[in-house]
């Protein structure tokens, strides 16, 4: 599973092994601020992070780099 979220330090303490960092409390997968074409590339980047961090190979817990902002 990968876990996408905005308050990793809980993700953490309730054990999930794969991370991304979301954007925010009420947008976790986008950024609502963004023009509609950029946030759109956004959640695409989250997506594909989140698959790439499924096919990762961990014996751990793991945070992945958060994708930039358009």
């Amino acid at each position: 599973m990968a876990h996408v979220c905005t308050m990793t330090p809980v993700a953490l303490m309730v054990g999930s092994n794969r991370i991304i960092p979301g954007f925010g409390i009420v947008h976790p997968v986008g950024d609502a601020d963004l023009e509609p074409k950029v946030e759109k590339a956004l959640r695409r980047a989250i997506v594909e992070k989140a698959l790439e961090a499924l096919q990762a190979h961990l014996t751990g817990q793991k945070v992945f780099p958060r994708p930039e902002r358009g």
